[in-house]
């Protein structure tokens, strides 16, 4: 008997097993021969289950204290990383070739989940899982399990096309069969790649065939959080249509493809407004710290999250992004350090940009009167943190002489600044686990989606009321009455602001080809915030009490020096490389353009 195989790289399938929880914490065991497994309804499970471990996992990277341990928003202008040896500066510098690049796992890993999901496609038996007519999540069990894994290999058909651009489709044959591809075998992937809109197009035709089929919701979250739903299909398919209607993947600028992208936003919210229970933005504290709570509110108990990774009990999450400062039994790191090029970003409480006039902003007293967002997402100087019950509450301080959390052993800030987002106020001297769960969809990007969809489509009024609904949650003033270029901009923003730390940045700013004419010289006459290549830090002097900003650009950690300069090579950089062994085991995939490597 053939026996079941899967290729993902040891050090990938290390990585995923960090976020297992509830359905996903019981082990598959990836020797039973198939009929094994698929005469068995508890295994049948169990394989359905472990494709899950494949779905995209930005908490896993933190694991390694050595090289990816910071936010991956660390390869955009949003942040960059203290530690020196963290891949992201070189793949920021474009330092890497298709042989050594070292961010290359999603194509083994969303392979590996296809061929997963294929194989339970073909083999899943009704007999075995039953269809019978039930109340509950278990009505249907079988339809229900097929269309899982349906939206799931649509999820990693999303993901491969987000890093590698045009793609296959691995789907089912002429005669409606699952493909099954022996990676042992890549005569079998030997063909040429189809162009990314297809596939996205494809994407969305996968979630309409499942959208309506699934549970919008499952009745019971306790036991099914984490489950693709009908949700997450209507989710998949408003990115999938959004990412389909950006520069990247619509060099014509087909006006359709936008209103397709702004009815599908709708659409969710159409369903999702007929339910018992719908997903909304999280409201549960007041507005100067909601976006916050959001961030660390178990998504059990947040109407918010459509899907996330299974939580996670850890206080990893806190050690990598806390202030050094913070010390005892436990230690900060803080590796991610935000750009000023961010926080130049929040606007004033009035809705002016920093640069604008009659803002209010003060250089001598930046953080002052700003989007409350700004406190509630970053640490700089003055936020005041630390656990009460230990009394370790006190203010960050990161002056360059003198302050507790400018620089440590193994971690500080070159910027000035730390995220505080996703970190619990954990005791230093008693720590203790908090659940953390990798968002992969959230309502507030459905709203997100809209708004730029209906102002690229020319429909701004219907955008602005979307964008605002966001703005309000935070006590920020209506965007009303600009013309479709600035209200195109500003909703980049909130998208950057609300979006910021959950793998979005670097995408948006491909698909936008928001470097496209972009040098370091020639945006050296643009503010900060709009900078894509230099980037920027404050350094803070004087005293505690009367502190002193100079603001400049970002210093190494190393040797104090100006930090790297971004590079950005069109087009090779909107993409990331297809592996190059695969590619001479399948040169019909063909290489990403400016990633070709020499025979010598």
């Amino acid at each position: 008997m053939k026996r079941i195989k899967y290729s993902i790289l040891a050090v990938a399938a290390a990585l995923l097993s960090a976020g297992c929880g509830d359905f996903l914490d019981k082990e598959y065991d990836a020797t039973l021969s198939s009929d094994k497994v698929f005469e068995n309804p508890t295994l049948t499970r169990q394989f359905l289950s472990n494709i899950y471990t494949n779905l995209p996992d930005g908490l896993a990277p933190f694991n390694d204290a050595q090289f990816t341990d910071a936010s991956r928003d660390c390869m955009t202008d949003n942040a960059t990383s203290y530690w020196g040896l963290h891949y992201y500066t070189k793949i920021a510098t474009d330092s890497y070739t298709a042989k050594d690049h070292p961010l290359l796992g999603q194509w083994n890993v969303n392979f590996a989940g296809i061929r997963k999901c294929n194989t339970f496609l073909k083999n899943v038996k009704e007999s075995v899982v039953g269809n019978a007519d039930l109340d509950g999540d278990d009505n249907h069990l079988y339809e229900r399990y097929r269309n899982e894994a349906i939206l799931l290999r649509a999820i990693f058909h999303f993901d491969l096309v987000c890093w590698f651009g045009d793609m296959l489709i691995v789907a089912e044959d002429e005669n409606g069969e699952p493909i099954i591809f022996d990676k042992d075998n890549y005569e079998e992937m030997n063909q040429p790649r189809k162009p990314a809109a297809d596939v996205l197009k494809w994407i969305a035709d996968q979630c309409d065939l499942v959208k309506d089929e699934l549970p919008f919701r499952y009745s019971d979250e306790s036991v099914n959080w984490g489950r693709v739903n009908g949700a997450t299909a209507y989710a998949l398919k408003s990115r999938a249509l959004l990412y389909r209607a950006s520069a990247l993947n619509n060099p014509d600028n087909d006006p359709s493809r936008w209103t397709q992208a702004a009815e599908a936003a709708v659409d969710f919210m159409n369903v999702n407004a007929q339910q018992s229970i719908p997903y909304a933005l999280y409201t549960g504290d007041a507005a100067n710290n909601v976006c916050y709570a959001s961030s660390v509110t178990n998504p059990v108990y947040n109407n918010e999250i459509i899907l996330s990774r299974s939580i996670w009990w850890t206080n990893r999450i806190e050690q990598v992004f806390l202030p050094v400062g913070f010390t005892g039994s436990f230690s900060a790191a803080g590796r991610t350090n935000p750009t000023q090029n961010f926080v130049d970003c929040f606007e004033m409480s009035n809705g002016k940009r920093i640069d604008e006039n009659g803002s209010g902003y003060d250089e001598a007293n930046p953080y002052a009167d700003r989007d409350p967002r700004l406190d509630q997402l970053i640490f700089h100087q003055g936020s005041v943190w630390g656990n009460t019950n230990d009394n370790e509450s006190r203010s960050i301080d990161v002056r360059t002489v003198g302050g507790p959390d400018y620089a440590a052993s193994l971690g500080g800030t070159c910027t000035g600044y730390y995220v505080k987002k996703f970190a619990n106020n954990i005791s230093c001297k008693n720590p203790i686990n908090y659940p953390h769960s990798w968002t992969i969809f959230r309502y507030s990007e459905i709203l997100l989606n809209a708004a730029e969809a209906y102002c690229e489509a020319g429909e701004l009024e219907k955008a602005e009321s979307y964008v605002n609904e966001i703005r309000r949650r935070v006590g920020m003033p209506d965007y009303d009455g600009y013309d479709k270029d600035e209200l195109l901009k500003r909703i980049r923003n909130e998208r950057r602001i609300e979006l910021c730390f959950e793998d979005h940045r670097m995408w948006d700013l491909r698909r936008w080809r928001a470097y496209d004419g972009v040098t370091a010289e020639n945006e050296l006459v643009k503010p900060r915030y709009e900078q894509l290549l230099n980037l920027y830090g404050v350094e803070v002097s004087g005293t505690a009490s009367r502190p002193v900003y100079t603001f400049g650009p970002a210093r190494a950690a190393q040797n104090g020096g100006q930090i790297e300069t971004r590079v950005f090579n069109i087009p090779k950089n909107y993409y990331f490389p297809i592996p190059d062994d695969d590619l001479k085991k399948a040169p019909k995939l063909g290489q990403n353009p400016g990633w070709e490597v020499s025979e010598n």
